[in-house]
């Protein structure tokens, strides 16, 4: 189990000094015991108010984080299990609101049990009011980063965590839709952790307490700084500028082990850069591809990578996630593309292959921050393609892009072995074809 620490607590541990300053609780007129008159809810109100300090579940206001202004919600999990009621939303839609208003990003930070039952469905009603300031927000092009704490259940982790953009979790802490006494007798309590919902793809990443407040800074610094200037696309880090002279040349030194592949291009093009993962959808491809914001000469880019697998249908899902992001926030995207091809197994299929694909193509397609490619390595097919940005694709010396590897187009027309290596060159796949054919703008380097 994670540390508990109260509402005023985190904030304390996550606002740069001095900086916090609490925003007015809207006021209402409530009925005796709430709007079901339950008895001796006025008086369990009380005691959670005398225990905590706090007149409500919640504690909002605006603080500077690594120097970046942001509306803060800490929710204060010893006023009544952190759950939501009327009075609750209403300080919620404030929080929303007054960010909107003045274009700051959202940092909720969660630690609830759900819903007030002693509120009933007025209780439930309100995860609608949080979904609509959620969406108003994200139309806005702000962005929102939750940090999930012990525990985050039920209706609150599925809108205020799982509805953010970047979702950071403490280690150890219970996150789950159902709370530990509504799951089946038999469930697997290791399913109900930060650890897992980040293996699922449904959190990005588990950070320790003491990396919270720097790695929480470094988010909002990047989500923050919008650009319209497409990124330059990183220069080859490959041994020779020489360009391949034959097609299968080409296809050779792409599949050299000796290539430097994806990690090592975004260590040199960024300063410092943080991960998203998963798809949101219960998968994540963390082997094949890398999403994430970056800094690079000052500015932030958001990043895609294929990294020299077959990419799994969550790895598109993952990469059309980001793009979308990014859009909506007008920051630049830099992809690189280097794949064999998709996963083509019964698993991928079964995962929706094909439906993935699609939609990164729609994400790229549709995108209307500007987007970069650099294809590093194996440009195989449509698994790679839908990666790449129109009108704007590069291609280092040690790369090729292809319709279909030449291996499978030899077999496709019935070809022999031996005439493999012929194919690539009817197949003009060299970065130089390429260039000739109209497909990529040019070659990368000097």
């Amino acid at each position: 189990m994670a540390e508990r620490l109260s509402a005023r607590e985190v904030l304390t541990a996550l606002a740069d000094e001095a900086t916090f300053g609490e925003l007015p609780a809207p006021a209402r007129n409530a009925p005796p015991d709430g709007p079901l008159a339950w008895p001796g809810y006025d008086a369990a109100r009380a005691r959670a108010a005398a225990h905590t300090g706090e007149e409500e579940s919640v504690v909002c206001g605006t603080a500077r984080v690594g120097g970046t202004r942001a509306v803060l919600i800490a929710f204060e999990f010893g006023f009544l299990g952190g759950s939501l009621g009327e009075r609750t939303g209403d300080r919620l839609e404030a929080a929303y609101a007054y960010a909107r208003e003045r274009r700051i990003p959202v940092v909720p930070l969660v630690a609830t049990g759900g819903s007030r039952m002693q509120e009933g469905m007025r209780a439930l009603t309100q995860l609608q009011r949080v979904a609509r300031q959620s969406a108003l927000t994200r139309e806005a092009g702000l962005p929102q980063v939750a940090v999930v704490r012990d525990p985050t259940t039920g209706g609150g982790w599925a809108t205020l965590g799982a509805g953010a953009d970047v979702i950071l979790a403490l280690p150890g802490a219970q996150v789950g839709f159902a709370g530990s006494r509504v799951r089946p007798a038999d469930a697997d309590p290791a399913a109900y952790t930060a650890e897992a919902q980040v293996a699922a793809g449904a959190a990005d990443a588990v950070v320790p307490p003491a990396e919270l407040r720097a790695t929480l800074a470094r988010w909002l610094r990047l989500l923050t700084c919008p650009s319209t200037t497409p990124a330059p696309p990183p220069e080859p880090l490959g041994e020779t500028a020489v360009l391949p002279t034959t097609g299968w040349d080409a296809v050779r030194r792409a599949r050299s082990p000796l290539r430097p592949r994806a990690a090592a291009y975004l260590d040199a093009y960024f300063t410092d850069r943080v991960a998203i993962g998963g798809d949101r959808c219960g998968g994540a491809d963390p082997e094949g591809m890398l999403c994430g914001f970056g800094t690079h000469e000052g500015r932030t880019v958001a990043y895609a990578a294929q990294t020299g697998t077959a990419t799994r249908p969550a790895g598109y899902r993952t990469a059309a996630r980001l793009i979308r992001l990014a859009d909506r926030l007008g920051i630049p995207v830099l992809t690189l593309v280097d794949t064999p091809g998709a996963a083509n197994d019964a698993e991928a299929e079964r995962q929706g292959a094909g439906a993935a694909i699609a939609d990164l193509f729609g994400a790229v397609a549709s995108a209307r921050t500007p987007l970069t490619t650099l294809v590093i390595g194996e440009g195989g097919s449509g698994g790679a393609l839908a990666l790449a940005a129109p009108g704007n694709t590069w291609a280092t010396p040690d790369s090729y892009f292809s319709v279909i590897a030449p291996e499978l187009a030899a077999a496709i027309l019935k070809r022999p072995p031996r005439e493999v290596e012929a194919t690539a060159d009817r197949l003009r796949i060299r970065p130089q074809d390429l260039v000739e054919l109209g497909v990529i703008r040019g070659t990368a380097g000097p």
